[in-house]
This record gives structure tokens, C-alpha cells and sequence, in this order.
């Protein structure tokens, strides 16, 4: 039983190392199997958090390999359900991305998920996702629509929150690199 256990770990590392082998090249950081979105640089949660083009790569191949279907470079390889699967984790961690940068510009006091690393949040994504997606993250207290925010119902806040991305994609690209 013990040697089943040390395959599965070993397994996992290299699967780590394997899907972390690019943004350790592109981002100039460690990252490792307890990696969470709050201890990723500002500069490398801001080109996270855009979800364009190279961005979306490095997540997808993140993805990808962790759940052994090859690399992001062979993305569109895949058959259509294996493409949505991959998908549906995609904007899972893109939100949570997005969110992680609201709340280092202090206009969230929590989002849900944020306890997890990127690989929990990965490999249990048929079990975490639908409660934390469930969940709506939590306006700061100093945001200046924090006492519109207590009053509306949960699709309300949920709606207000999303308007907020637009927001932070622009502050992004406004002050790029000073989080």
C-alpha cells in the first residue's frame, strides 16, 4: 500500500513540474504543487488575469498537463469534451485569478477558493467548483459600493462583482506592474 501511495506522489510531482515547467521560464518564479494565487507576483497575476492569447496558453498548458491530456500547445487537439472539460477549469481559474487582483487592490475582503492552491483547485475541480462557483466574494468594507452591496440579493452581488472585471482589466493595463 505504501508503494502505491510514493507512486501516486511521484506521479503528481512530475506532473507539477511538467505543468509548471513554462511559467517557471516565462514568469521567472518558483511554483510548486502549493502554490497558491497569493503567492504569484503582481506581474505575473497581471498577465494572468488579461486572458489573452499567451496568458490563456500558460493556463490551459497548466491544465492540461496536471490532467495528463498532453500540453496547451496541443489544446486544439482535443476531442470536443475533453476541449469543454478543459474549458470549464479555464474560466474557473480565470475567475479566481481576476478575483485574487481585486482583492490586492483591497475592493474584495475574500473571494471563495482563495485557500487553495492552483493544483487543488485543478485536479478536485469536479468537487470544489460547484460550491465555490456557488459562492459570491466578498466586497471590501472600503469600497465605495460596499452598502449598496449588503442590501442586494445574491444575483445582485453576483452581477455587481462582474461588473467590477472591466474595471480591473482597465486599472491593469493603467498601472501595469505597481501591486
Amino acid at each position: 500500500m505504501t508503494e502505491v501511495v510514493e507512486i501516486q506522489k511521484a506521479r503528481l510531482s512530475m506532473a507539477v513540474r511538467k505543468g509548471y515547467r513554462n511559467w517557471k521560464s516565462q514568469f521567472k518564479e518558483d511554483f510548486g504543487l502549493d502554490t497558491r494565487l497569493s503567492d504569484i507576483s503582481p506581474k505575473t497575476l497581471v498577465s494572468l488575469a488579461h486572458g489573452k492569447e499567451r496568458s490563456t496558453f500558460y493556463l490551459l498548458d497548466l491544465i492540461m498537463n496536471l490532467e495528463n491530456r498532453g500540453s496547451g500547445f496541443e489544446f486544439s487537439e482535443l476531442d470536443p469534451k475533453d476541449k469543454m472539460a478543459v474549458l470549464d477549469r479555464y474560466l474557473f481559474l480565470l475567475d479566481r485569478i481576476r478575483f485574487e487582483y481585486m482583492k490586492r487592490l483591497g475592493w474584495l475582503q475574500s473571494y471563495p477558493g482563495e485557500e487553495y492552491a492552483l493544483v487543488e483547485l485543478i485536479l478536485r475541480f469536479e468537487r470544489l467548483a460547484p460550491r465555490l462557483q456557488a459562492n459570491t466574494p466578498a466586497l471590501s468594507r472600503d469600497h465605495s459600493a460596499y452598502e449598496a452591496f449588503r442590501n442586494m440579493n445574491v444575483f445582485e452581488r453576483e452581477e455587481l462583482i462582474r461588473k467590477l472585471i472591466p474595471k480591473a482589466l482597465k486599472h491593469m493595463e493603467d498601472h501595469s506592474t505597481t501591486l
